[in-house]
């Protein structure tokens, strides 16, 4: 029995030795040897993961390309910026900016069209203008070269009536042509008159009208 309780106490020493040990073992770090086996890997994204972060960034970035054109129109289309009482302060949906926008589009056509239009009959105004101060340039000349010519032949009658039989030929195509209900309508009918009735030719061809019945009444 003795040596039984002896050997028992012994085993019971060996084992509560074991156990600080394993315990003491245990709260002891690790060295770079022991950590070499092991390490903790970094993240890696995969690819789906991938695709759909680029997919959204994307698409965010075409939703903000999208919102700065609608509001870049709503900065350019003056009707855009006008309250709109129907709406109160609301901001403006896409649609009624896309509508606003097409609107304004169609009035500066319809601009444009009247502006080349306006250009265009102003144009022929000069083109008459320039070719009555080649008529006038050219009687001035002659008259320059040649004071004397003609002085005195012909009575200051006989000038009035062939002012007259111009004036009266003149007056009877623009009576006939021109309206006077307003002065919108008396300035557009005055140069339509002045493009069709005052060309070089056709006042040719009335001077020399009058110009022979005059004639006929002196002899």
């Amino acid at each position: 029995p003795a040596l039984f309780m002896e050997n028992a106490r012994k085993g019971s020493i060996v084992s509560r030795a074991n156990s600080i040990g394993s315990t003491s073992a245990s709260s002891v770090p690790n060295t770079d040897d022991e950590d070499s086996d092991y390490h903790q890997e970094p993240y890696k994204e995969s690819y789906k993961d991938q695709r759909r972060r680029a997919h959204t960034q994307a698409e965010q970035k075409r939703r903000d390309a999208i919102k700065k054109g609608y509001n870049d129109l709503q900065a350019i289309v003056p009707t855009c910026e006008q309250q709109d009482f129907s709406i109160g302060s609301q901001k403006l949906s896409k649609a009624i900016v896309l509508q606003k926008t097409i609107d304004y589009i169609q009035f500066l056509h319809k601009e444009k069209k009247k502006q080349e239009e306006e250009v265009s009959t102003l144009r022929k105004d000069v083109m008459a203008l320039k070719i009555m101060k080649v008529n006038y340039e050219q009687i001035v000349k002659a008259h320059q070269d040649n004071p004397n010519e003609g002085k005195n032949q012909v009575s200051d009658e006989v000038k009035f009536n062939v002012f007259q039989g111009i004036m009266d030929s003149l007056f009877q195509s623009f009576n006939a042509s021109v309206s006077v209900t307003s002065f919108q309508e008396l300035s557009a009918c005055v140069f339509s008159w002045i493009e069709e009735q005052c060309k070089p030719q056709t006042l040719r061809d009335v001077v020399i009208g009058v110009l022979h019945k005059v004639k006929s009444q002196l002899y």
